[in-house]
Protein backbone atom coordinates (compact mmCIF):
# COMPACT_ATOMS: atom_id res chain seq x y z
CA UNK A 1 0.00 0.00 0.00
CA UNK A 2 0.93 3.53 -0.46
CA UNK A 3 1.08 6.33 1.93
CA UNK A 4 -0.29 9.64 0.66
CA UNK A 5 1.50 12.58 2.92
CA UNK A 6 0.17 16.26 3.06
CA UNK A 7 2.88 18.43 3.71
CA UNK A 8 1.80 21.59 1.58
CA UNK A 9 0.46 23.97 4.31
CA UNK A 10 1.40 27.06 5.79
CA UNK A 11 1.99 26.19 9.12
CA UNK A 12 0.78 29.66 10.78
CA UNK A 13 0.10 28.40 14.41
CA UNK A 14 4.13 27.47 14.48
CA UNK A 15 5.43 30.42 12.25
CA UNK A 16 8.20 30.87 14.83
CA UNK A 17 9.74 27.92 12.71
CA UNK A 18 7.33 27.68 9.70
CA UNK A 19 8.44 31.30 8.53
CA UNK A 20 12.12 29.29 6.98
CA UNK A 21 10.48 25.84 6.10
CA UNK A 22 7.35 23.64 5.45
CA UNK A 23 6.42 22.64 8.97
CA UNK A 24 6.91 18.97 8.01
CA UNK A 25 10.29 19.51 7.71
CA UNK A 26 11.05 20.97 11.60
CA UNK A 27 12.79 18.97 13.08
CA UNK A 28 12.09 16.81 16.32
CA UNK A 29 15.56 15.30 17.67
CA UNK A 30 17.28 16.36 14.40
CA UNK A 31 15.24 14.73 12.06
CA UNK A 32 12.00 16.49 10.30
CA UNK A 33 9.13 15.39 11.57
CA UNK A 34 8.14 14.37 7.97
CA UNK A 35 10.71 11.27 8.08
CA UNK A 36 9.15 10.64 11.85
CA UNK A 37 6.27 10.02 10.27
CA UNK A 38 7.86 7.70 7.52
CA UNK A 39 9.56 5.78 9.63
CA UNK A 40 6.48 5.00 11.54
CA UNK A 41 5.04 3.55 8.04
CA UNK A 42 8.45 1.87 6.67
CA UNK A 43 8.39 0.26 10.20
CA UNK A 44 5.38 -2.04 9.27
CA UNK A 45 6.83 -3.23 5.86
CA UNK A 46 4.69 0.33 3.66
CA UNK A 47 7.71 1.83 1.72
CA UNK A 48 6.12 3.98 -1.30
CA UNK A 49 5.40 7.65 -0.49
CA UNK A 50 3.75 10.23 -2.16
CA UNK A 51 3.87 13.89 -0.71
CA UNK A 52 2.11 16.73 -1.52
CA UNK A 53 4.06 19.87 -1.73
CA UNK A 54 2.66 23.48 -1.44
CA UNK A 55 4.28 26.07 0.74
CA UNK A 56 8.25 26.01 0.18
CA UNK A 57 7.95 22.76 -1.72
CA UNK A 58 11.73 23.02 -3.01
CA UNK A 59 12.90 22.18 1.02
CA UNK A 60 11.54 18.80 1.05
CA UNK A 61 12.87 18.19 -2.52
CA UNK A 62 16.38 19.29 -1.71
CA UNK A 63 16.22 17.13 1.29
CA UNK A 64 15.41 13.97 -0.35
CA UNK A 65 17.49 14.95 -3.56
CA UNK A 66 20.20 14.44 -0.83
CA UNK A 67 19.56 12.10 1.30
CA UNK A 68 21.49 9.50 0.41
CA UNK A 69 24.30 11.84 -0.09
CA UNK A 70 23.71 13.13 3.61
CA UNK A 71 23.73 9.31 4.90
CA UNK A 72 26.45 7.88 3.58
CA UNK A 73 30.39 7.99 3.44
CA UNK A 74 31.67 8.09 -0.15
CA UNK A 75 34.99 9.26 -2.32
CA UNK A 76 34.93 12.03 -4.47
CA UNK A 77 36.78 11.40 -7.26
CA UNK A 78 37.30 15.28 -8.88
CA UNK A 79 39.72 14.31 -11.24
CA UNK A 80 37.42 11.85 -13.30
CA UNK A 81 33.71 13.67 -11.47
CA UNK A 82 32.78 10.60 -9.67
CA UNK A 83 31.28 9.49 -6.46
CA UNK A 84 31.99 5.75 -4.93
CA UNK A 85 29.37 5.20 -2.15
CA UNK A 86 30.54 3.19 0.75
CA UNK A 87 28.56 2.50 3.84
CA UNK A 88 24.65 4.00 3.03
CA UNK A 89 22.46 3.68 6.38
CA UNK A 90 19.12 5.36 3.88
CA UNK A 91 15.68 3.52 4.20
CA UNK A 92 14.15 1.24 1.11
CA UNK A 93 11.37 4.03 0.13
CA UNK A 94 10.31 5.07 -2.85
CA UNK A 95 9.12 8.82 -2.45
CA UNK A 96 7.18 10.42 -5.27
CA UNK A 97 7.34 14.20 -4.33
CA UNK A 98 4.12 16.15 -6.33
CA UNK A 99 3.67 20.04 -6.30
CA UNK A 100 -0.37 20.38 -5.47
CA UNK A 101 0.42 24.10 -5.16
CA UNK A 102 0.35 26.86 -2.83
CA UNK A 103 -3.17 27.43 -1.96
CA UNK A 104 -4.76 23.94 -2.63
CA UNK A 105 -6.86 22.31 0.26
CA UNK A 106 -6.84 18.98 1.78
CA UNK A 107 -8.99 17.58 -0.41
CA UNK A 108 -7.31 19.32 -3.72
CA UNK A 109 -4.02 18.08 -3.10
CA UNK A 110 -5.25 14.51 -2.55
CA UNK A 111 -7.33 14.98 -6.12
CA UNK A 112 -3.36 15.95 -7.69
CA UNK A 113 -1.67 12.68 -6.58
CA UNK A 114 -4.34 10.85 -7.98
CA UNK A 115 -2.50 9.78 -11.10
CA UNK A 116 0.34 8.21 -8.65
CA UNK A 117 -2.44 5.98 -6.78
CA UNK A 118 -2.58 2.35 -7.90
CA UNK A 119 -5.92 1.82 -9.52
CA UNK A 120 -8.74 0.04 -7.17
CA UNK A 121 -5.91 -0.59 -4.42
CA UNK A 122 -6.57 0.97 -0.62
CA UNK A 123 -4.11 3.37 0.34
CA UNK A 124 -2.78 5.43 3.39
CA UNK A 125 -3.34 9.11 3.43
CA UNK A 126 -2.01 11.12 6.63
CA UNK A 127 -0.73 14.81 7.73
CA UNK A 128 2.63 15.89 7.78
CA UNK A 129 2.39 16.93 11.35
CA UNK A 130 1.19 14.09 13.16
CA UNK A 131 3.21 11.07 15.14
CA UNK A 132 1.40 8.39 16.53
CA UNK A 133 2.18 4.76 18.01
CA UNK A 134 -0.69 3.01 15.86
CA UNK A 135 -0.63 -0.27 14.54
CA UNK A 136 -0.58 0.29 10.79
CA UNK A 137 -0.66 -3.05 9.97
CA UNK A 138 -3.79 -3.77 12.07
CA UNK A 139 -5.38 -0.44 10.39
CA UNK A 140 -4.81 -1.40 7.08
CA UNK A 141 -6.48 -5.35 8.41
CA UNK A 142 -9.49 -3.34 9.90
CA UNK A 143 -9.92 -1.12 6.66
CA UNK A 144 -10.04 -4.34 4.82
CA UNK A 145 -12.49 -6.58 6.62
CA UNK A 146 -14.74 -3.88 7.14
CA UNK A 147 -15.47 -3.42 3.25
CA UNK A 148 -16.30 0.54 3.55
CA UNK A 149 -14.81 3.08 1.61
CA UNK A 150 -12.59 4.85 4.19
CA UNK A 151 -11.27 4.62 7.61
CA UNK A 152 -10.42 7.52 10.34
CA UNK A 153 -8.22 6.76 13.12
CA UNK A 154 -10.02 8.44 15.93
CA UNK A 155 -8.29 9.38 18.99
CA UNK A 156 -8.53 10.74 22.08
CA UNK A 157 -5.75 13.87 22.24
CA UNK A 158 -4.16 14.86 25.68
CA UNK A 159 -6.33 16.92 27.69
CA UNK A 160 -5.81 20.93 28.22
CA UNK A 161 -8.70 21.49 30.64
CA UNK A 162 -9.72 19.98 33.60
CA UNK A 163 -13.38 18.84 33.20
CA UNK A 164 -16.34 19.72 35.62
CA UNK A 165 -18.87 16.64 36.04
CA UNK A 166 -22.07 18.88 37.93
CA UNK A 167 -25.94 18.09 38.88
CA UNK A 168 -27.01 21.92 38.86
CA UNK A 169 -24.56 24.00 40.22
CA UNK A 170 -23.21 21.84 42.23
CA UNK A 171 -19.98 20.41 40.93
CA UNK A 172 -19.66 16.50 41.76
CA UNK A 173 -16.40 15.51 40.22
CA UNK A 174 -12.94 17.42 38.79
CA UNK A 175 -11.36 15.52 36.24
CA UNK A 176 -7.84 17.06 35.92
CA UNK A 177 -7.32 17.63 31.75
CA UNK A 178 -8.92 13.74 30.76
CA UNK A 179 -7.33 12.63 27.59
CA UNK A 180 -9.92 14.16 24.53
CA UNK A 181 -11.34 15.91 27.30
CA UNK A 182 -13.51 13.42 26.94
CA UNK A 183 -14.16 13.29 23.15
CA UNK A 184 -12.55 11.65 20.27
CA UNK A 185 -11.18 13.37 17.07
CA UNK A 186 -9.89 12.46 13.86
CA UNK A 187 -6.44 11.33 14.25
CA UNK A 188 -5.54 11.88 10.92
CA UNK A 189 -4.27 8.48 9.97
CA UNK A 190 -6.93 7.26 7.07
CA UNK A 191 -7.11 4.36 5.27
CA UNK A 192 -9.21 5.16 1.41
CA UNK A 193 -10.25 3.56 -1.46
CA UNK A 194 -9.13 5.62 -5.08
CA UNK A 195 -12.56 5.98 -5.71
CA UNK A 196 -13.27 8.31 -2.99
CA UNK A 197 -11.44 10.97 -4.63
CA UNK A 198 -14.15 11.10 -6.51
CA UNK A 199 -15.95 13.07 -3.80
CA UNK A 200 -13.44 16.08 -4.30
CA UNK A 201 -14.61 18.73 -7.05
CA UNK A 202 -11.48 20.90 -6.93
CA UNK A 203 -8.09 22.86 -5.78
CA UNK A 204 -10.64 24.15 -3.00
CA UNK A 205 -12.08 21.45 -1.53
CA UNK A 206 -11.45 20.43 1.87
CA UNK A 207 -10.87 17.01 2.23
CA UNK A 208 -12.71 17.30 5.91
CA UNK A 209 -15.40 19.19 4.82
CA UNK A 210 -17.64 17.90 2.07
CA UNK A 211 -15.68 14.74 1.16
CA UNK A 212 -15.81 13.45 5.02
CA UNK A 213 -18.69 14.30 5.80
CA UNK A 214 -20.41 12.85 2.65
CA UNK A 215 -18.66 9.97 3.29
CA UNK A 216 -20.01 9.64 6.99
CA UNK A 217 -23.73 10.57 5.88
CA UNK A 218 -23.08 7.56 3.27
CA UNK A 219 -22.24 5.36 6.22
CA UNK A 220 -19.10 4.71 3.62
CA UNK A 221 -16.66 5.81 6.97
CA UNK A 222 -15.68 3.83 9.41
CA UNK A 223 -13.10 4.65 12.95
CA UNK A 224 -10.78 2.91 13.88
CA UNK A 225 -10.04 3.10 17.43
CA UNK A 226 -6.54 4.25 19.06
CA UNK A 227 -5.93 4.34 22.35
CA UNK A 228 -2.47 4.74 22.55
CA UNK A 229 -0.04 7.76 22.40
CA UNK A 230 -1.17 10.46 19.15
CA UNK A 231 0.26 13.60 19.37
CA UNK A 232 0.09 16.89 16.29
CA UNK A 233 2.66 19.56 15.93
CA UNK A 234 0.45 22.53 15.82
CA UNK A 235 2.69 24.76 17.98
CA UNK A 236 5.96 25.36 19.26
CA UNK A 237 4.83 23.91 22.77
CA UNK A 238 3.62 20.74 21.16
CA UNK A 239 7.68 21.13 19.16
CA UNK A 240 8.97 21.32 22.47
CA UNK A 241 7.00 18.35 24.05
CA UNK A 242 7.75 16.37 21.41
CA UNK A 243 11.29 17.33 21.63
CA UNK A 244 11.34 16.45 25.00
CA UNK A 245 10.06 12.57 24.67
CA UNK A 246 12.56 11.80 21.74
CA UNK A 247 15.41 13.57 24.66
CA UNK A 248 14.57 10.93 26.62
CA UNK A 249 14.71 7.91 24.63
CA UNK A 250 11.57 7.29 25.34
CA UNK A 251 9.56 8.41 22.55
CA UNK A 252 6.08 6.43 21.93
CA UNK A 253 5.87 6.53 18.31
CA UNK A 254 9.31 5.86 17.74
CA UNK A 255 8.71 1.66 17.07
CA UNK A 256 11.72 0.94 14.52
CA UNK A 257 15.32 -0.03 15.93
Amino acid sequence: MKVVILAGGLGTRISEESHLRPKPMIEVGGRPILWHIMKMFSHHGFNEFVVCLGYKGYVVKEYFANYVLHNADFTVDLANRAIDYHATKHEPWKVTLVDTGADTMTGGRLKRVREFLTPGEPFFFTYGDGVADVDLTALAKFHADHGKRATVTAVAPPGRYGALEMTGDRVDRFVEKPPGDNGLINGGFFVLDPSVIDRVEDDATVWELGPLEGLAADGELIAYRHDGFWAAMDTLRDKNQLESLWASGKAPWRQWA
